[in-house]
């Protein structure tokens, strides 16, 4: 799947953006992405999957479990991409979002 350079400059606004293929997937992987208040760490390496997988329209997996206001199932954990261990927790998230969108809407999850 192809994405715009549009697309692609509205997720460096979340940090350095870079991009890796796997299994016919394009992943943006997002270096020190800023994560709302309280949540800990503060800023946390980020992969976006973009595409469905895993039952998910989409996933943004994070070099580690975050912490926050709010308990959340973290059933991707070790996930490995592109020779990377990543975590995820389950999340419900719309179809047809743009990339940015995709990740405020996870970012806002971890708090709300």
């Amino acid at each position: 799947m192809a994405f715009s350079d549009e697309q692609i400059q509205e997720l460096k606004a979340f940090g350095s953006v870079t991009s890796g293929s796997e299994g016919g997937i394009t992943y943006f992987r997002i270096a020190g992405l800023g994560l709302p208040e309280p949540c800990s760490p503060s800023t946390i390496d980020a992969l976006l999957c973009p595409q469905e997988r895993d039952g998910y329209n989409f996933r943004l997996y994070f070099a580690s479990s975050v912490t926050g206001p709010i308990q959340h199932n973290w059933n991707g954990q070790n996930v490995r991409i592109l020779e990377e261990n990543w975590f995820a927790f389950s999340l419900k998230v719309p179809a047809g979002l743009r990339l940015a969108q995709m990740v405020s809407l996870v970012l806002k999850a971890l708090v709300k």
